[in-house]
């Protein structure tokens, strides 16, 4: 029994210190008209026209778009179909696979670590996960058998390289680099939304072995870097992914349709992947990923790159919690000046002429973004998601934007124009 309360009280104390009250008291996020926050509705209904248009036009079968502004959702709306195969039509609490919105999660997971001084972000990961203690980057492939040479990297992987995609680590099926998504298939890597009984923590260990497309630090390659620090938040924290997010993160904000895995009572709420077959819309098939993730299978594998499902209004409390400068409702999950350093730019000149910088969780719009029109004011932080989900939010408007879909294998323009509509309705 002595032993028992001895692993207890350390993860009670650990718990406890998830998240703290706040001096401020910003609310949870509730409905208001438009005309309240400044915003026109006449202006709003251009983007009903628009996602009309679009799954008239067959560009997407559907899409839950929703805009809030100051705290307050002025506009949630669901176009068109969840499921054209049954008939079902979307609905605003509809649940979908965000992907890659997911690693915005993880990277708040990190940094909430990283401000109880658990690490410094230039940490080699190797001290917390001796698997990567020799990197070695890719020299050359034989594409006839896959063998491979390589050299020593020239610096070990931080966990800062891992959070702003400079690490070198790639991204297997999706990677862009042919020699990459070979290597990753013959290792047996799980890239993303699998219903096989493996755990992170295996698929990152394979990825150690692997060979990296450059030094760390010398360039940026979208990667599987934010799995590698979900499995680097559940050796820090001795608690699997899911249940760190849970009691750490969506608990305390309220995002009570955020899951890894659905629970069956959300089941029936999951929007279908769809693509196009011979001019209409067909659930998309199993290839090196499981669409029936995440309501079938083993349920374990936690992907901090990937792994969440979410609904528009649970994912804009988690964007109005940095909107508010790291707190919610009187809980604070980061400071301030966390929240500043975040955005800041973390990669120097590797985005050079996009319009936007790299910090440790977004893409940032700076001030040449802001000059092209379209993106946001500058300091506007975005990203999206495999399956055809966008979100952004503006600090200086205090505008949040989230479209979800749920698509593959097609592209659409609803993500620029919906970006596009939401600005030009600022009236005030």
């Amino acid at each position: 029994m002595k032993y028992l309360l001895t692993l207890f009280f350390p993860l009670v104390s650990f718990i406890a210190s998830a998240q703290t009250p706040s001096i401020q008291t910003s609310p949870p996020l509730s409905e208001a008209t438009a005309i309240s926050q400044g915003m026109s509705e006449e202006r709003l209904a251009r983007i009903d026209t628009m996602l009309d248009e679009a799954v008239g036009e067959q560009q997407i079968p559907g899409a839950v778009a929703l805009v809030a502004r100051n705290g307050k959702i002025i506009y949630h709306k669901a176009l068109g179909m969840a499921d054209n195969t049954s008939g079902r039509p979307l609905r605003k609490n509809d649940i979908f696979r965000i992907a890659s919105q997911t690693k915005a999660i993880t990277s708040t997971a990190v940094m909430m670590l990283w401000e109880e001084g658990k690490f410094q972000l230039d940490d080699p990961i190797s001290k917390y996960i001796p698997a990567f203690e020799e990197a070695r980057v890719l020299d050359s492939l034989m594409v006839k058998d896959t063998t491979y040479t390589t050299i020593p990297a020239n610096k070990p992987i931080t966990i800062r390289h891992l959070l702003t995609h400079t690490s070198g680590i790639g991204y297997g099926m999706i990677d862009g680099d042919d020699r990459f998504r070979k290597i990753y298939q013959k290792a047996g890597v799980t890239d993303l939304f699998t219903t096989k009984d493996i755990t992170i923590g295996e698929s990152v260990r394979k990825l150690a072995e692997l060979p990296l497309h450059h030094h760390p630090g010398e360039g940026y390659t979208y990667s599987e870097g934010l799995d590698v620090l979900g499995y680097f938040i559940e050796t820090l924290s001795g608690m699997p992914l899911n249940e760190f997010f849970r009691t750490r993160i969506f608990d305390p904000l309220g995002m009570d349709d955020t899951w890894f895995y659905l629970p069956d009572s959300k089941a029936d709420r999951l929007v279908p992947v769809q693509t196009t077959e011979d001019g209409r819309w067909v659930r998309y098939p199993v290839t090196f990923y499981d669409p029936n993730y995440p309501v079938k299978g083993a349920r374990q594998f936690y992907s901090g790159g990937a792994g969440l499902s979410s609904t528009a209004r649970d994912y804009a409390t988690f964007l109005q919690m940095y909107l508010n400068k790291g707190e919610l409702n009187g809980v604070r999950l980061l400071s301030r000046t966390t929240v500043q350093f975040m955005m800041s730019n973390q990669i120097g000149d590797l985005w050079e002429g996009n319009g936007k910088h790299y910090g440790l969780a977004f893409g940032v719009v700076n001030q040449r973004g802001e000059n092209l029109g379209g993106m946001g004011s500058k300091g506007t932080f975005d990203w999206g998601g495999y399956f055809n989900t966008q979100y952004f939010a503006d600090p200086q408007e205090r505008i949040i934007g989230i479209l979800l879909k749920q698509t593959q294998g097609t592209s659409d323009p609803t993500g620029w124009k919906f970006r596009q509509l939401v600005g030009q309705a600022v009236d005030d």
